[in-house]
């Protein structure tokens, strides 16, 4: 893509279909004219009455103990520098997005005009009382200094300046694991700073903090090694000072025993890596391009401990991994402030947290056997689905251990279940599945490439290392809208099967199709004519490992392609039926429901298959399948055929497949509320379990609820997700949006990565 087709793209994101990248949205009912009242005039009077004997009811009745203000002034965007309050929204609304995703704190973003440190201060103090904490952004230094000191000395709700704090947190983490590993003391060791910015002197004081010596530390910013004999020096350089009589990086590295990058790229050289000291410990966080380039690190040196800011690489420090976890932890038991011990508690729980064993979801996420503790894993992912349950419980100890917590916390246990709950609003299984494809990238063929959206969404999966995609359909027109929308990928194969240059290829898969099908009235001249036909072009590319996995099914009707696919495809061994499942990505979190495009009325044989098949895909999300047979009735209720073969289907999964959590026949409210199958059948497999997978009785009842929860909730839908084929075959639903077809080539990426890692392990027994 070129660089103006991404700025384009970039622009449409934030401007389509709503401007922004936030939004406020009612949390009580107003449908009525009762509700109205209550929200507004005169109910309203009542919890102001209250707020004003004790302010302290804000937190009671208002939304201000989950309300983050993410405030700049624009001064120091990341790479764009002093672009001023207007121009850094769009950064702000980002932040407050990862707010909400990784840690379901709202936030409001507040752009201030002025560069005048007491006025953007006097400004914080007034607008403060709407907020129960404060996250300062991109604000130049050393102003940024000063504004933090301040506002954290005159508010009484938590106030961060994160790109201080952040990088130092995660990075404190990484290096006392890094340590640990070399067998190294933090007291001992020579540190070397490159870059003496906001972040640079927050991460020397956190190190302080836990152990390292002033005088082993050596800081340098664009002058070079900051000396205590040079002139001028601002208090927080002056900090840092070293008394050694030594002018450049290079001086500095010579037997060092840790290099901290913050600054720009390719300052450090493989000779000054060299020059290090035995087991070094290299974090080059500038970015997008370290100090120094990853591969050339530890090329240069075997005995590196590398860390980078980029996630292309083990090891990222990410802020993302601290400031909604420590917001978090400090909104919930309502803290002052966020204090050095809060902050160090934040460093501990994370170095503890990489030391544990990783889930499997995190990774599958990573393309990983086993993600364990070692030079290549030193702090946890950004999809580790722990953080949320670990670090904010870590940082709310600190703070009523260290006396700024307003109320404390005594059910750690309860409070760790909530947290866990808060993960289920948001999309991270799209981005687990769409990294995980990234790992090993798939041949695809686009059966309908000359359809727009599915050309677009090839577009992005080929930019975004995701598929490998081969388009199918007439060149021409193809080539033209490859140009409309600057898709310029000179090695994309397109092929248009009705073409004579195409004759020996569909003649080949031609002739093997006739010798499958040739007894059951198949001509090798009716293969040919089929072989025109780009669902069985398609199919025989997948077949004849001319392609790894295909998605059709864009422009025509579900039941007319499943017919070629069955037929060239077939079902995988042991499968009498295939089947689909829907991952819908809901409040409560990822909810897989089967079976929502091919099996009419499924018999009990059929209903324990689909069940299988849909626990394998959940498996596959690196999710424990927790599984309710659907219906209208409830464990025996109704003896009518259609109840009872979901009974019979649970019966016989309880007998042959004991370890399988799945229970049943249940209604859909008491699969979902724990507490109402608690009550009235506390006898359930499924009680004291978050059920994420539902197997429904009928084709129709399957997907009209999928199709319910995507319209009215607004819930993303992967899928249908085919079970029980041969190769990895998906099919859309008619008309699917480029995100869905994006992401269902993510599925049939995967797909195929499976059934290779299948394939390899059977000839391997």
């Amino acid at each position: 893509m070129s660089e103006e087709s991404k700025r384009r793209e970039a622009l449409i994101y934030h401007a389509k279909p709503t401007p922004g990248k936030i939004k406020v949205v009612p949390t009580k009912k107003y449908a009525t004219q009762r509700d109205l009242s209550l929200a507004y005039s005169p109910g309203v009077a009542e919890p102001c009455l209250e707020i004003e004997k004790d302010k302290n009811n804000a937190y009671k009745y208002t939304a201000k103990g989950n309300l983050v203000a993410v405030i700049s002034n624009g001064t120091a965007v990341l790479g764009l520098g002093n672009i001023g309050p207007e121009a850094s929204k769009p950064v702000m609304e980002g932040k407050g997005l990862l707010f909400k995703i990784f840690a379901d704190i709202d936030v409001f973003d507040i752009e201030v005009d002025t560069e005048n440190v007491d006025e953007f201060i006097e400004t914080v103090k007034n607008i403060a009382p709407t907020f129960g904490g404060i996250n300062l952004e991109d604000i130049k230094a050393p102003g940024a200094f000063e504004i933090e000191r301040r506002l954290k000395e005159e508010l009484d709700i938590p106030v961060m300046h994160d790109d201080q704090h952040g990088t130092a947190i995660i990075s404190a983490a990484a290096l006392i694991n890094a340590l640990e590993l070399i067998g190294k003391n933090i007291e001992d060791v020579k540190i070397v700073i490159s870059g003496a910015g906001a972040a640079a002197i927050s991460c020397s004081r956190l190190y302080q903090a836990f152990g390292a010596k002033r005088e082993n530390m050596v800081m340098l910013d664009s002058k070079g090694v900051i000396r205590d004999d040079r002139e001028n020096l601002s208090s927080e350089k002056a900090e840092f000072a070293t008394h050694r009589k030594i002018d450049t990086l290079e001086e500095a590295m010579v037997d060092s025993d840790v290099f901290i990058g913050l600054s720009m790229a390719n300052v450090l050289s493989p000779d000054m890596l060299l020059s290090m000291s035995n087991d070094p410990i290299v974090f080059a966080m500038a970015n997008p391009d370290p100090e120094i380039k990853y591969d050339l690190a530890i090329k240069t040196r075997k005995d590196v401990i590398m860390a980078t800011g980029r996630s292309d690489h083990p090891n990222q420090v990410n802020n993302v991994l601290g400031f909604p976890f420590i917001f978090r932890g400090a909104l919930d038991v309502r803290a002052t402030k966020i204090n050095e011990a809060m902050k160090m508690a934040a460093v501990e729980a994370l170095a503890r947290l990489a030391k544990e064993p990783v889930p499997e979801q995190v990774n599958i996420a990573y393309g990983e056997t086993r993600l364990a503790f070692g030079k290549d894993y030193i702090i946890p992912k950004p999809f580790d689905p722990r953080l949320i349950a670990e670090v904010p419980p870590a940082v709310a100890k600190a703070a009523m251990e260290s006396g700024v917590a307003k109320e404390p916390i005594t059910d750690w246990e309860g409070y760790q279940d909530k947290l866990r709950e808060r993960l289920g609003s948001d999309n991270k299984m799209v981005r687990l599945l769409l990294n995980r494809a990234k790992l090993d990238a798939k041949r695809v063929v686009f059966a309908e490439a000359d359809q727009l959206p599915v050309l677009k969404a090839a577009q992005i999966v080929y930019e975004e290392g995701i598929a490998i995609p081969i388009l199918l359909g007439r060149k021409e027109a193809i080539e033209e809208l490859m140009a409309d929308i600057e898709f310029d990928a000179k090695d994309i194969l397109i092929i248009d099967p009705k073409t004579e240059e195409e004759n020996d290829r569909k003649n080949r898969y031609a002739k093997v199709y006739w010798e499958q099908r040739k007894r059951r009235g198949v001509t090798y001249y009716s293969a040919q004519r089929l072989m025109r036909e780009r669902n069985y072009f398609a199919a025989m590319m997948v077949n004849e490992g001319d392609a790894d996995a295909l998605i059709t099914g864009y422009s025509r009707s579900y039941p007319s392609v499943v017919k070629p696919m069955l037929e060239l495809i077939g079902m995988a061994d042991g499968v009498k039926r295939v089947a689909t499942t829907n991952m819908m990505m809901t409040k409560r979190g990822p909810l897989f429901l089967s079976d929502t495009s091919i099996n009419i009325d499924p018999d009990t044989k059929t209903l324990t298959k689909i069940a299988q098949m849909t626990s394998q895909v959940v498996k596959m999300f690196g999710l424990t399948p927790v599984m309710a047979m659907t219906s209208y009735s409830n464990f025996g209720s109704s003896s009518d055929l259609r109840a009872s073969k979901v009974r019979d289907a649970v019966a016989y999964l309880h007998r042959y497949y004991p370890d399988m959590i799945v229970d049943g026949e249940l209604q859909t409210d008491f699969a979902l509320n724990g507490e109402m199958l608690k009550d009235k059948f506390p006898f359930s497999k499924l009680v004291d379990r978050k059920v994420n997978t539902l197997i429904f009785p009928t084709l129709d009842s399957a997907n009209i609820t999928y199709k319910l929860l995507k319209e009215l909730n607004e819930a993303d839908s992967i899928g249908p997700i085919m079970m029980g084929m041969r190769k990895p075959v998906h099919i859309l639903q008619f008309g699917a949006s480029v995100d869905e077809i994006v992401n269902m080539t993510a599925i049939a990426v995967v797909d195929a990565q499976q059934k290779e890692k299948f394939e390899k392990e059977k000839e391997n027994l």
